[in-house]
């Protein structure tokens, strides 16, 4: 038998946190009212940790009001009960009305460690507004983004992107290039996921966290940008456009919450490139380099639409719906000096001057939709049920002509190299959300089906009478299938000090790839992919953690079909059918030092790529190189990722962050007859610097450094980027106004240029891609209320991969 006394009172005890970031609020003020008459029966601080407790109170009906600078007041009933009442964390919305005042004293900060991530704040980039999530990437340490547009993490182009914690399994570039930049909240680095997430990509997963609308309230966010005259044409064919509009409009009021969002951006880009490749077969040697326009006409528009409604606080219904059509137009105008030698004699054995125009267009028409129900039960466990359809149109064309030089008024060939590339796919997921003991049990089921059929043609003209001829030597149709099945279970808790996570998922895949003329091969997969986090308070404003993911990287039907691509009058580009998904073990330990004006942070990470993949040239005659897509063996990795920033006065803010590596190759191409064994140590940088000059006026400088590094069958050089933005606002914020200057180079730093090389037995190749530095835009952006983070709008889920 309890104590009479003890059935007369009760313990309540409750969290408060950030709601945009999750976080505690330290020290917030927590009043604990009488419900029947609103009388102050007692108050508290909430300690370093957000939790605050109130003891011994009487049983009756209480609410409890909280209290937090820049934050709006909340008041939160207390559940009827006896003993300890634990509330659910109580979320915070910062107020947009007190911002500004807030923001004089201080500054947040621009990055942020959690158990198994980075969290880097958008808004604190100048340079990326007005752009794409792109932009934002490229101040992060573990992102790097080369001159193609290439994006990898740690070193990798294989990686997840997630949308609000929604899969994407795309083409990362496609799908971080369609997010508008104004509309991100924060941009999240994972690099040690837990089971619940798809183990796709093999470095990690990047989520980025959009905004929303505020508990009762409606906003509209526009955004407009317009490109300055170029300072570098390069005598390109046509004049760059950069240009672009984006909106976002919610409200959510009652049991119904409402997103929209769409916009469209031009993004063109001019430049030129210079190269030489040069063969031998026999005693004839081949050199034919080659200079040129190389420049990109690029757009896309996007609309999308959520809605939420909440029947009751046990039952939620969303929907969603994606629109997305993306365009890309590369024109190469090259003139090519073709030499012949017979290595023998040194004799001059024929030569030749053209003229190539090879222009390659693309284009991804994407239309997908999403349906989501959450159930609460009485024991505060959750049940999810998600399905979502994709169908997706990718089709590309490559126009390719030789003319003769001078003059250009003879064609000496002419190809048309057209694709279609259709591709339907859905996905449908249970997951399902427990606690036991002091923490959580998460389980669930999926189940991933994907059908692409493509048809690809190599059209040859007859030049006497102008007829297109099918080449079937490089024309083909192809079909892929993917069937996933997996299953996880994953638990997490927190013991004193120490935060854990452990989790298993099981997965069974079945690929069947068939192309023209070939037998259907199939490829079945099962693999368990274990995951563990730990996370320690060592002491105050020190903190460690450690972690283990098993992934993998999954082929695309690019790498996939065996018949070649004429991507350009030097190079054919084919896939393997035998290729093998990559397999990664990754295991990181860091060090997290929070201090009163900032933070900084270091993870030490190892990476084991098995059955790596590697685009890789071979001779294919005197004049053309073959790319091929080929497991390269067994790739490896040690890294050190430091970052930091640092609010050093109220007007003066820095960040900086690094990355250095070494990255090793061991293992053999076309079935072990070359020999890979390269390695070489790779880094990175990158900083901003803020200064607030006036409480409505600010500029930040910034600089992206990524070293040369080895690759496969030669090796990368350094790429560099700085840039320079100013920002005004006015009507007390809501209206901004920024300045910015984009790729840097003032005539000497050599900026938005990389040259790639390539060499083996009897080739070898060297392209100098230079493209436009200097680039200068205007981006205007009014807010009518303050957006929150997740508004969860669909993107692409698997179509735009392909593109």
């Amino acid at each position: 038998m309890f104590p009479a006394g003890a059935q007369t009172q009760v313990v309540i005890t409750g969290k408060i946190t950030d709601r945009q970031t999750g976080q505690a609020l330290p020290y917030a003020s927590v009043a604990l009212y009488r419900s029947a008459d609103s009388v102050l029966v007692s108050g508290v601080l909430a300690d370093e940790q957000g939790l605050f407790r109130f003891e011994k109170q009487g049983i009756a009906a209480y609410y409890v009001e909280s209290q937090y600078m820049g934050y709006r007041t909340i008041r939160t009933s207390v559940p009827a009960g006896t003993g300890v009442v634990e509330l659910r964390p109580i979320a915070m919305q910062a107020d947009g009305r007190v911002l500004d005042a807030v923001e004089v004293k201080g500054n947040r900060d621009a990055v942020e460690s959690r158990i198994d991530r980075q969290v880097y704040r958008a808004g604190a980039f100048l340079g990326s507004q007005g752009g794409t999530a792109v932009d934002v990437l490229k101040n992060t340490p573990s992102v790097t983004v080369n001159s193609e547009g290439d994006i990898t993490l740690r070193g990798s182009t294989g990686f997840l992107v997630l949308v609000n914690g929604k899969p994407v399994l795309t083409d990362p570039a496609i799908v971080l290039n369609q997010i508008p930049a104004n509309s991100i909240e924060t941009v999240e680095i994972i690099t040690s996921p837990s089971a619940r997430y798809d183990p796709d990509g093999k470095s990690g997963i990047i989520n980025i966290t959009t905004k929303t609308v505020g508990e009762n309230s409606r906003s509209l966010i526009v955004n407009v940008q317009a490109g300055l005259p170029s300072v570098h044409t390069y005598h390109n064919l046509k004049n760059p456009q950069r240009f672009g509009a984006d909106a976002s409009w919610g409200v959510k009021t009652g049991k119904w919450e409402v997103n929209l969002s769409g916009n469209y951006l031009r993004n063109d880009i001019a430049g030129r490139r210079t190269g030489d490749v040069n063969t031998t077969i026999g005693d004839v040697f081949t050199s034919f380099p080659s200079d040129g326009e190389r420049s990109f006409k690029r757009y896309n528009y996007t609309a999308r639409a959520a809605v939420n409604f909440t029947a009751d606080p046990s039952n939620v219904i969303s929907a969603g719906f994606y629109k997305g059509y993306r365009f890309q137009s590369r024109r190469a105008d090259l003139i090519y000096n073709n030499t012949k030698t017979d290595l023998e004699t040194g004799q001059n054995v024929g030569r030749i001057t053209y003229f190539n125009s090879n222009i390659a267009e693309k284009t991804a028409d994407v239309l997908s939709g999403n349906l989501d129900y959450l159930h609460r039960f009485a024991d505060k466990s959750e049940l999810t049920l998600s399905g979502l359809a994709e169908s997706a149109e990718l089709d590309g064309l490559t126009t390719n002509i030789n003319l003769s030089e001078p003059g250009r008024t003879r064609t000496l060939q002419s190809t048309r190299n057209p694709g279609e590339n259709p591709l339907n796919a859905f996905r449908l997921q249970a997951d399902y959300v427990a606690p036991i003991g002091k923490g959580k049990l998460e389980t669930g089921y999926q189940y991933r089906n994907q059908v692409q059929k493509g048809v690809f043609q190599y059209l040859d003209q007859n030049l006497e009478t102008g007829e297109f001829v099918l080449v079937p030597q490089f024309s083909s149709r192809t079909r892929l299938e993917n069937h996933i099945h997996s299953v996880y279970g994953q638990y997490s808790g927190e013991s004193g000090k120490l935060d854990y996570s452990a989790g298993l998922r099981y997965e069974y895949a079945l690929r069947q790839f068939a192309a023209m003329g070939t037998d259907t091969r199939n490829l079945a997969l099962s693999n368990f992919f274990p995951s563990a986090q730990l996370h320690y308070q060592i002491s105050k404003g020190w903190r460690g953690k450690a972690g283990y993911t098993r992934r993998v990287q999954r082929t695309t039907n690019n790498e996939l079909n065996p018949f070649p691509e004429r991507e350009h009058s030097e190079t054919l580009e084919s896939g393997d059918p035998d290729i093998l998904p990559e397999f990664i073990g990754q295991a990181e330990v860091g060090v997290v030092k929070e201090f009163e004006k900032g933070s900084a942070f270091a993870t030490l990470y190892n990476q084991r790529i098995k059955n790596v993949v590697n685009r890789v040239n071979s001779v294919y005659n005197d004049t053309i190189v073959n790319r091929i897509y080929t497991n390269a063996g067994l790739a490896t990795s040690w890294g050190l990722e430091i970052g930091g920033n640092a609010n050093l006065t109220k007007w003066w803010q820095l960040y900086a962050g690094a990355n250095v590596y070494r990255y090793a190759i061991e293992g053999g191409l076309f079935r072990n007859t070359v020999v890979v064994n390269t390695s070489g140590v790779v880094y990175s940088f990158n900083a901003n610097t803020t200064f607030k000059i006036a409480p409505a006026l600010q500029m930040q400088w910034a600089i992206a450094y990524l070293s040369k590094r080895v690759t496969a069958q030669g090796e990368d050089s350094r790429f560099v980027n700085p840039s320079l933005a100013v920002k005004k606002t006015f009507l007390k914020g809501k209206l901004a106004a920024t300045l910015q200057w984009q790729n840097m180079d003032l005539g000497f730093i050599g900026s938005n240029r990389q040259r790639i090389s390539t060499w083996g037995r009897d080739f070898y190749t060297t392209t100098n891609y230079i493209q436009e530095p200097d680039v200068f835009l205007i981006n205007l952006s009014y807010n009518l209320n303050q957006l929150t983070k997740k508004a969860k709008l669909p993107a692409s889920e698997f179509g735009e991969r392909e593109f």
